[in-house]
């Protein structure tokens, strides 16, 4: 019983009791006071470089993937005023084919893994799945949350899945995605962002865009908010991906905004803020003059 109490021990030293209605309204302050002033030709630039480029489809194909990669492979030729998106997002097994397509220097491959999008399956088939996903190319994983383990406070068993994966990661960076629209509260955002990180997330990932609500600029803002406090206990520092209807040039500088003001400059970064996306790439290319 003792140690199934260090993961209720690590949450009591957070602050997991939010008001939904006082995060909606920190969350509007923020972005009408200083969404504008990052609404400029700079930050398009930065938020193109954070985009994890994704095709998740179920119709996908080799021959899609390679397509896709060398429209990435051909950006900086097109394009040579601005940096490339970080990184392409694809399902495990179209890793290999990434890889073998990927000519475009610092471009990472991402990979979702763990029973995508549900994480409804087997520990040794999600364990399995990362591993081959780390072997045939991938630089970072993409899992869910087991929200089930969540929902009934099996804390413990939800902390040795994200270990365990990331163990079977093989060096490479773990985002581990909250589902946020099916968490729906700020108070188990907020608690399983923290068990989250303690379980060794490198990155936490607001949605699938799957099956729930996709992102939300309040989830965002929670998500940022446990980054930050985390880091203020421990020294370890995370990133945040916000994934799942993020389309626009407006959203992205909303986003940009929240994690401006609430984790600072030092997090405006491609190591540190990623957003899912496929239409976004365009429009914010659009933006850009």
């Amino acid at each position: 019983m003792a140690e199934s109490n260090k993961y209720l021990d690590t949450l009591k030293q957070y602050n997991t009791d939010l008001d939904d209605k006082e995060i909606s309204s920190i969350v509007s302050k923020i972005v009408s006071e200083k969404s504008e002033e990052n609404n400029n030709q700079e930050v398009y630039k930065k938020l193109y470089t954070c985009i994890d480029l994704t095709s998740l489809n179920t119709t996908d194909t080799r021959e899609d993937m390679w397509k896709f990669t060398e429209k990435v492979n051909d950006f900086e030729g097109t394009y040579p005023d601005i940096e490339n998106v970080a990184a392409i997002c694809v399902y495990p097994n179209f890793a290999e084919t990434v890889k073998e397509a990927l000519t475009a220097q610092d471009v990472k491959i991402a990979c979702v893994s763990g029973g995508f999008p549900s994480s409804q399956t087997f520990m040794e088939v999600k364990i399995a799945e990362t591993a081959l996903a780390a072997a045939n190319g991938a630089d970072e994983i993409d899992i869910v949350l087991n929200l089930g383990l969540f929902l009934e406070e099996s804390y413990e068993e939800l902390a040795e899945e994200i270990a365990e994966i990331k163990h079977s990661c093989r060096g490479a960076h773990l985002k581990v995605i909250l589902e946020t629209g099916a968490l729906k509260t700020a108070s188990n955002i907020m608690k399983a962002s923290i068990l989250s990180i303690y379980s060794g997330a490198d990155f936490l990932k607001t949605s699938t865009g799957k099956v729930y609500e996709g992102a939300s600029l309040e989830a965002a803002y929670v998500m940022c908010s446990a980054i930050k406090e985390y880091y203020s206990k421990t020294g370890t520092k995370i990133g945040f991906k916000a994934s799942g209807g993020i389309s626009t040039t407006e959203d992205a500088v909303k986003y940009y905004t929240i994690v401006k003001e609430v984790l600072g400059e030092e997090w405006c970064n491609n190591e540190l803020f990623r957003i899912g996306a496929s239409r976004l790439a365009n429009n914010l290319l659009e933006s850009i003059k």
